[in-house]
C-alpha cells in the first residue's frame, strides 16, 4: 500500500529537490512559481501515461514507466525547439500498490529529469479505483516567435527524421506474443531519449520549417504536418530508417519512437547528424492533401494515417 498522501508528497518532495533558475517556488505551496527567461515564450504540454494503455506492470519495470512518462512531455518540448523549465506530475495509485513500486517509478522519472535539468515542481497524488494513472505536465520556453510549428512546411521542401524508427513497436509486438524483454534488449522502447538537443539546434540554426515528434507513428504524425501546412507529402520507402529488429510497417505506423520529424527548404544544408543523432531525408512536400509512399520503382500508393489513435 502507498504511504498516506501527505507522507507520499513529502517523500517525493525530498527526492525531487533540485535548484533551478526558472523555479522560484516548487513543491509545498498551492502553486509553483516560475520565472520565465526574458524574451521567451512559454511552452506547455501535458500527456497521460495509463496502465494497460501506455505501459504494463508485467512488461515494464517501474523505472521504465516513470522514465517513459516524463519522456513523452520532453519530446513535445523538443519538437517545438524549446528548453524544458519544470515538470508537474499528477499520480493516481490503486490502494494495493506497493510503496516500493512508487519509489522506483519516481526514481526513473527523476533520473531523466536530472539529465535534462528540469525540476519536478509540483503535481498531485490520489487514490485510483483501478490501475495507475500518471499525467505529466511540462513547461518549457522558446525565444519569442521562434517555436517550431506543424504549420510551417512549404511546397517542395524535404522531409527528414532523426534516428531510426520502429524499435518501440517491435518490442510491443514481441511482448504481446509472450516474449519477456529486458530493458537492455530494447532501450529505445523502455528508456527512449527525448531529442531536446536536436530540436534546439534545428530551431537555433534555422534548419527546420516545421516539426513534430514521432509519438503516434510516422504516417499519423506526418499527416498532422500536412494538415496544418495545407499540403501533401510523398515518402520514399527505401529511405525510411528502419530500426534493427523492426519492419517497414512498424517504422511507418508503430509509434512511440520519440524521434523528430521535420521539413526543411530544398537549399538548406541539413547535416547527416544533429546533436549526435543521425538525420535521414525520407521524402518531399507536394501539392494536394494526400500522403503517398513510393517504392523502389517509383510507384506511389496512398499512405493513410495508421498510427496510434485513441477511440479508433
Amino acid at each position: 500500500m502507498p504511504l498516506p498522501e501527505r507522507k507520499l508528497i513529502e517523500r517525493i518532495k525530498r527526492a525531487a529537490r533540485a535548484p533551478s533558475p526558472a523555479l522560484t517556488r516548487g513543491i509545498g505551496d498551492d502553486c509553483a512559481v516560475l520565472r520565465p527567461p526574458r524574451g521567451q515564450e512559454l511552452l506547455v504540454t501535458t500527456d497521460f501515461s495509463l496502465e494497460g494503455v501506455h505501459f504494463r506492470r508485467d512488461w515494464h519495470p517501474p523505472e521504465s514507466a516513470g522514465h517513459r512518462c516524463l519522456a513523452r512531455g520532453l519530446s513535445d518540448i523538443a519538437a517545438m525547439g524549446g528548453e524544458p523549465l519544470a515538470a508537474f506530475l499528477s499520480l493516481a495509485l490503486p490502494a494495493d500498490m506497493p510503496q516500493r513500486w512508487v519509489d522506483r517509478f519516481v526514481r526513473g522519472l527523476l533520473k531523466l529529469a536530472r539529465q535534462f535539468e528540469v525540476p519536478l515542481a509540483g503535481g498531485d497524488v490520489a487514490q485510483s479505483p483501478t490501475g495507475v494513472l500518471a499525467d505529466i505536465l511540462l513547461v518549457g520556453s522558446v525565444p519569442q516567435g521562434k517555436a517550431l510549428l506543424r504549420s510551417g512546411a512549404k511546397l517542395g521542401e524535404a522531409i527528414y527524421v532523426t534516428g531510426a524508427l520502429g524499435a518501440s513497436a517491435a518490442a510491443i509486438q514481441q511482448m504481446r506474443a509472450g516474449k519477456k524483454l529486458r530493458p537492455t534488449q530494447n532501450r529505445a522502447h523502455f528508456f527512449p531519449e527525448p531529442r531536446i538537443a536536436a530540436g534546439r539546434l534545428l530551431r537555433h540554426r534555422r534548419l527546420a520549417s516545421a516539426a513534430i515528434d514521432l509519438s503516434d507513428g510516422l504516417s499519423t504524425d506526418l499527416s498532422h504536418i500536412c494538415e496544418e501546412s495545407g499540403f501533401g507529402a510523398i515518402v520514399d520507402a527505401e529511405s525510411v530508417p528502419v530500426a534493427k529488429g523492426a519492419t517497414l510497417e512498424l517504422a511507418l505506423h508503430g509509434g512511440e519512437d520519440y524521434e523528430l520529424l521535420f521539413t526543411a527548404p530544398p537549399r538548406t544544408r541539413v547535416p547527416e547528424a544533429i546533436a549526435g543523432v543521425r538525420v535521414t531525408r525520407i521524402g518531399e512536400i507536394i501539392r494536394g492533401d494526400r500522403v503517398f509512399l513510393s517504392d523502389r520503382q517509383g510507384r506511389r500508393r496512398p499512405m493513410p494515417p495508421r498510427g496510434w489513435e485513441h477511440f479508433r
